[in-house]
């Protein structure tokens, strides 16, 4: 393997790579992506709409919500379902692209600085870039809660989220110090 000098870029401050802008600082959607999305109609078929589906996902990271959001087009995606565009799906679709057009740049993680961990569930950490300090999101986690979830107390959601946190981020959190934020006022 030979390495082809004219395809080589050398000190640059931000690159494109899988569909992300990478910085020193930060992780940006590849807006060059999203805007291929953008010209396509609302999906007519159960595989279009898993297409979208499947690049959305590819950006949940960067989603606030992504599993709430997206959740009646999987749904419409299930078997039992008949496949039909309503206003409400119509709307439901375009929702994520509105999304991924205007997404959170994330922050790349300091880990010599500790994380906070917002279980609804966001990673953040508070830097100091240029001697100004800046808060920002490092990463975003959702799912669909299954059946049996569904039925859980606001305690034990609370817990279940915090788990799948630990169980997502453990490479940026292990070893690592970080606090714990929850969502509802009643604990706290």
């Amino acid at each position: 393997m030979k390495v082809s000098l004219k395809k080589c870029n050398f000190g640059q401050h931000q690159l494109l790579a899988l569909g992300h802008t990478v910085s020193e600082l930060s992780l940006a959607i590849d807006q060059n992506k999203v805007a291929e999305v953008l010209q396509k109609p609302v999906p007519r078929n159960i595989k279009q709409m898993q297409s979208f589906l499947e690049f959305a996902s590819y950006y949940r990271n960067h989603i606030k919500n992504f599993a709430h959001i997206t959740s009646s087009l999987y749904s419409l995606c299930s078997e039992d379902v008949v496949f039909e565009i309503t206003k409400e799906i119509r709307d439901a679709y375009e929702r994520p692209k509105h999304e991924l057009t205007n997404p959170p740049v994330l922050i790349l993680p300091d880990f010599e600085l500790p994380f906070k961990l917002y279980i609804g569930a966001a990673l953040h950490q508070r830097q100091i870039v240029d001697g100004e300090p800046r808060e920002g999101v490092i990463f975003y986690i959702s799912r669909q809660l299954k059946d049996s979830e569904v039925r859980y107390g606001a305690t034990q959601t609370e817990c279940l989220c915090l788990v799948q946190a630990l169980e997502k981020l453990h490479y940026y959190l292990e070893g690592a110090v970080f606090e714990v934020f929850i969502e509802y006022e009643d604990y706290q």
